[in-house]
């Protein structure tokens, strides 16, 4: 009797402990075991005609206006361990191979990307006393500082005295795009190496993703997440790809090499598709404009055959400014100025999970590539230009990359990297078709819950 007083006070949202026997479970369930409880004790009672959750439909865009309820919900329960051993697992490869983790600053004075969509910092008393936008000028730091797009210029500082460094880290974009492949906050692996080859990288990428699914699998990750596209007692598993494919998907990533291809084949892949009237492309393929969404979505498609594929040799007018020209083997090694020796990783449905590139290690080459108008970097003085002075040469936000120039003026070396978009990776590996449910706290144009 006392245990069923106890059933009865039990409501939507509580947290309980229960005490009992395992045992196995009779002929016919669909569980292979089940808990005969013994004693139930309530530890924190809810008020279940309040509780939000409620054991009905619920969208997944309902979900993420209550992210601090949602992460008791057994999908995401399940992707916080996938995060946390994902993390663990990325530690101990880096760690095996002699690279160096270490930390990078979230409060920088440049843009990295030379896009300028970065997000401005102020203090509270600033903004009131300077009525808004002027705030900024007389901030915290006298001058304008931003959240960071990217570690990859802290990053490039250690390797004057460390061959390999990594960081994981939270990055920030003030791009106003509300899709299922964008949020504001995100968290992003990033790799700086002494290198003169990009294969070498491109190498490092594929070998890092393939120990990455291989340690999950042997956590038994991929079982989990079909037995919850199984169960149709949650509704937002209905967001995972069909429970088949995901076993499938994890074991095309660990067959054979991945394509790798160059911007310029990519292209004229498009182009002769589009010219055929085998496709569709609401965007032109073009040499100036890059890469669309469906651009990529098709070259992982019809090129990767359900692999991801390296696009590399992107024109260097549509990359940023730190990136060394291409080298050629028809050319004896030597610079093709028209593009730049970098690479992008697509992977089928959500596009590029990885982009990295050999960074320009030579001073007056990186000063002459800031100057371009392509750079996305404020044009400087006249004078400055004939001298070749970029000391004071500020980003398209206002910051001063006169520290990165030292890097190149005081003993550089050779050398290259990447970034990783660590939650659209998981999107991937999970099936889930919304970034924005794989992230736990998702911030994105006009929401900043919690």
């Amino acid at each position: 009797m006392w245990l069923y007083r106890s059933l009865v006070l039990i409501s939507t949202g509580a947290f309980v402990t229960i005490q009992g026997l395992w045992r196995p479970a009779p002929l016919g369930k669909e569980q292979s075991h089940e808990l005969r409880a013994q004693h139930v004790t309530i530890i924190g009672p809810a008020d279940s005609e309040k509780y939000p959750i409620q054991k009905k439909f619920q969208t997944a865009e309902f979900l993420r206006s209550i992210p601090h309820l949602r992460l008791r919900l057994p999908l995401h329960a399940l992707l916080a361990r996938l995060r946390s051993e994902s993390e663990f697992l990325l530690a101990q490869y880096f760690r095996d191979r002699s690279f160096l983790r270490v930390q990078s600053p979230v409060i920088t004075s440049s843009d990295c990307e030379g896009a300028g969509e970065v997000f401005s910092l102020g203090t509270r008393a600033s903004v009131s006393e300077n009525h808004g936008e002027g705030a900024l000028e007389a901030s915290f730091f006298r001058k304008p500082k931003y959240l960071t797009v990217s570690s990859q210029l802290h990053l490039e500082a250690y390797l004057q005295e460390h061959p390999k460094v990594w960081t994981f880290s939270p990055t920030f974009r003030a791009e106003k795009s509300d899709t299922p492949r964008h949020v504001s906050e995100f968290w992003m692996l990033e790799v700086e190496m002494r290198s003169q080859k990009l294969q070498e990288i491109m190498d490092l990428v594929e070998d890092m993703i393939k120990s990455l699914v291989q340690g999950l699998q042997q956590s038994s990750f991929t079982d989990e997440l079909v037995t919850m596209k199984q169960s149709r007692e949650h509704s937002q598993t209905e967001e995972l790809l069909d429970h088949e494919f995901i076993p499938t998907r994890w074991a095309r990533l660990k067959e054979g090499s991945w394509p790798r291809i160059t911007y310029t084949q990519a292209l004229r892949m498009l182009q002769d598709s589009a010219s055929l009237g085998k496709s569709r492309f609401v965007h032109a393929p073009s040499w100036e404009s890059g890469l669309q969404v469906e651009h990529e979505r098709y070259i992982a498609a019809m090129i990767g055959q359900g692999k991801p594929v390296f696009v590399t040799d992107y024109p260097r007018a549509i990359k940023p400014f730190y990136m060394l020209p291409s080298a050629t083997e028809e050319n004896d090694g030597a610079a093709t100025p028209e593009t730049a020796a970098c690479f992008d990783l697509l992977f089928p449905e959500v596009c590029e999970v990885v982009g990295g590139s050999l960074r320009e290690h030579r001073l007056k080459m990186l000063q002459a590539s800031m100057q371009t108008p392509e750079s996305g970097l404020e044009r400087i003085s006249s004078s400055a230009r004939t001298e070749g002075d970029l000391s004071s040469m500020p980003t398209n936000g206002g910051g001063n990359l006169d520290w990165y120039l030292d890097l190149r003026r005081f003993g550089s070396v050779p050398h290259g990297g990447f970034g990783l978009g660590f939650d659209r990776l998981l999107c991937y590996l999970t099936g889930l078709r919304n970034i924005k449910d794989v992230v736990p706290w998702p911030r994105f144009p006009g929401r900043c819950e919690c």
